[in-house]
């Protein structure tokens, strides 16, 4: 037997003959343990840096550029690019007597140390557990796992022993290999319904990914139907994975389950992933017409469908898309844009070659935005273009505008907002608005409060991450409540109903939907008219409108973006109750002194505290601390109680920092600038007090 090899990059799967540990190998108890601590835990996923350091070994077999190449800085220079040593071993420290070396944010290699492959076998062997426990047994054996990667280097790596894992313990695996996380996400919802085929059905997915983390790191994300386990589903298996890594005899046991893995069964495995790729594409592509157009039935959908293409021939529209080496370049996004009639470019799209930081914001868009201009230049009809991150779970944006043919980025909290206005006005024209609602992480700028009131819509908050909004949103549909779009407002990208997950298709299809459906007439009234027609600005309408147009219509409001180096700060208080009790203090004792000027500047008046923890938001007067280890956001309004913006603070559940950030009303970045810089003022007194 020999290695396989993906049917389609031709990267390497594995060699089914080839145990990934080896017994004199085997990484003792303590440096296991070294290992472990690096660790983030959370329902948004379990990341480390999971390449070994040796970068040639990485060029080699993946053909991929140098990090200097890529536009990666050294860690800890940017707030995208977290130093993963943080919680660890520092360079030519000790945990215990263990000497570890230091872990490389940029290594493009796709070995993994034997101590991380222990830990993604007893991330397996966590998971697997809880799917027999949760699946139907045939034959005492469990149920059927997805499993998939996106284009990380390592990820190959980590799918050949998690597999392993997996078959030993009675499970039979679906490996799809370099997958988008919404494509498996959509095949899972597809694999767990009773619709699903006898051999198609699946018990849950596990996804090898860091999302938007240098190429170094890696991680899973643990799902079932259409989304990852939430925060009190994943809580019990983190309490187990953390009870085996500190147990003496979790390394012999996951080296058995590795080592009695049959050749003949992996081989299998490795084989199929084209037919289980196959399988989920068409799976997505389906179900991303249902998200796109809101409708479930299939004549239903055409009929939007047709429209947006009409709307494509009555003035043309060009998108481009730079996937950077990320899981969409084997996804449907081309498909998708050739079904609409549209001209597009893919620019990037060889899967692992990373031309720029994974993180889709910042420097990381400028290639796209460059290319737009070009390809504007060319033909005018190019106007938009978005960018992924790894996992292709979002996508942000770059737009043009052909009248003066520059192109500009778009923020992540932008994005989010014309997404929402675009379904809003959608459920608007269908005539479902009434009872809706918006579901938001607690960083989202209260721009979309401002959205939602002109349709009279409800905006209501959880915590920062994917899983706690997705519960909320969950919530608020059992209470009677029509959630057609939730997400995260700060990180970019929206998650649009039935969809668990954020999809980059799901962004450009709203902004597709706001800019081809452009009839004027009450039956087929554009979703931009609607909008201007609601918001009172019907002022602003003109029949020829493009993004420069539906950009100047959104609410103004200064935001920090968090992927700013200065919205990630390093601290050293580990308790976040404590750090916000000492804020506290610091805000009752600077108010006085800066509400005159609040008042003077914004309006500001008042204040009221607001905790989140996983999925909801609840006042806590002057008790910061309430908010323990989740968000503190801390509104500002002015005398009639208005909202006015923010102050916001909260660790982050995948990255080894602090994020702030500040949000205000009709301000410009110097006003951004003076609250955040003191906000974080605050909060570095309160950590220096530790």
């Amino acid at each position: 037997m020999a290695t396989f090899f993906h049917p389609v990059t031709n990267l390497p799967l594995g060699d089914p003959e080839v145990v990934p540990l080896e017994r004199r190998s085997l990484p003792s108890p303590a440096l296991l343990a070294a290992a472990a601590s690096t660790l983030i835990l959370s329902a948004s996923g379990w990341r480390k840096v999971f390449a070994a350091p040796d970068v040639k070994a990485g060029r080699a077999a993946w053909a991929a550029p140098s990090a200097a190449s890529m536009g990666i800085q050294p860690a800890g220079t940017n707030g995208t690019q977290p130093d993963a040593t943080t919680k660890g071993p520092q360079p030519g420290g000790e945990v215990g007597a263990v000497e570890m070396p230091f872990p490389d944010d940029e290594s493009l290699s796709t070995s993994v140390a034997p101590a991380d492959l222990v830990i993604a076998a007893t991330m397996a062997l966590v998971f697997g557990e809880y799917c027999i426990a949760k699946g139907e047994r045939r034959d005492g054996r469990g149920g059927t796992i997805l499993l998939g990667t996106d284009t990380r280097p390592t990820g190959p790596a980590l799918a050949d022993i998690m597999a392993r894992v997996f078959i030993s313990l009675g499970l039979e695996v679906h490996y799809l290999s370099v997958v988008a996380a919404p494509e498996i996400m959509a095949y899972s919802r597809l694999a767990s319904s009773p619709e699903a085929e006898a051999g198609e059905k699946a018990t849950g997915f596990c996804y090898i990914s860091a999302s938007h983390n240098p190429p170094a790191h890696n991680g899973v994300k643990f799902g079932k139907g259409g989304g990852v386990l939430s925060g009190a589903e994943i809580a019990p298996l983190i309490a187990d994975f953390r009870k085996r890594i500190a147990d003496p005899d979790t390394v012999r046991r996951v080296f058995a389950l590795v080592d009695e893995a049959e050749p003949s069964a992996i081989a299998k495995v490795f084989g199929a992933c084209k037919d289980w790729k196959r399988r989920a594409f068409s799976a997505y592509t389906l179900f991303a017409r249902q998200i796109v157009t809101g409708k479930e039935g299939l004549e239903a959908q055409e009929a939007l469908l047709d429209e947006m293409e009409m709307g494509g021939v009555d003035r043309p529209l060009g998108v481009l898309a730079d996937f950077n080496g990320s899981a969409r370049c084997l996804s449907i996004d081309q498909n998708f844009l050739d079904g609409l009639g549209l001209r597009h470019i893919a620019m990037n799209d060889s899967p692992g070659i990373f031309a720029h930081r994974i993180v889709p914001e910042g420097e990381s868009l400028e290639p796209a935005r460059e290319r737009l201009v070009e390809a504007g230049r060319a033909d005018a009809a190019f106007e938009i273009g978005y960018v992924p991150d790894c996992d292709g779970d979002r996508g942000n944006l770059v737009w043009r505008d052909p009248s003066s043919g520059r192109a500009s980025q778009m923020g992540a909290q932008e994005v989010f907002a014309i997404a929402v206005l675009a379904e809003l006005a959608l459920l608007d024209r269908d005539g479902a608005i009434a009872d809706a609602a918006v579901a938001v992480n607690d960083a989202t700028s209260l721009r979309i409060e401002a959205i939602a009131r002109s349709f009279g819509a409800e905006v209501h908050r959880a915590e920062t991450g994917e899983a706690n909004v997705v519960t909320l949103a969950a919530r608020l549909r059992a209470e009677g409540k029509t959630v057609r779009i939730l997400g995260e407002g700060s990180n970019g990208g929206n998650i649009t109903h039935p969809s668990e997950v954020r999809d980059p298709l799901a962004t450009i299809g709203a902004v597709l939907k706001l800019l081809l459906l452009r009839g004027p007439g009450p039956e087929r009234e554009s979703l931009f008219h609607i909008w201007l027609r609601r918001s009172g600005r019907l002022d602003l309408w003109k029949p020829d409108f493009g993004m420069a147009d539906i950009i100047a219509s959104l609410p103004p409001f200064a935001t920090t973006s968090v992927f700013e180096p200065f919205a990630a700060l390093r601290i050293s208080e580990r308790d976040h109750s404590k750090l916000k009790a000492r804020y506290r203090d610091l805000f009752l004792e600077n108010w006085p002194a800066k509400k005159s000027q609040l008042l003077h500047r914004w309006g500001i008046a008042g204040w009221r505290a607001f905790a989140t923890r996983g999925a909801g938001e609840l006042e806590i007067g002057d008790d910061f601390a309430a908010s323990g280890q989740g968000g503190l956001r801390i509104l500002l309004h002015d005398e009639a109680g208005a909202a006015k913006g923010f102050l916001w603070m909260r660790g982050s559940g995948t990255e080894p920092v602090f994020r702030v950030m500040a949000d205000i009303e009709g301000g410009r970045k110097a006003d951004e600038d003076w609250l955040r810089e003191w906000h974080t003022a605050m909060v570095q007194a309160a950590d220096a007090t530790a």
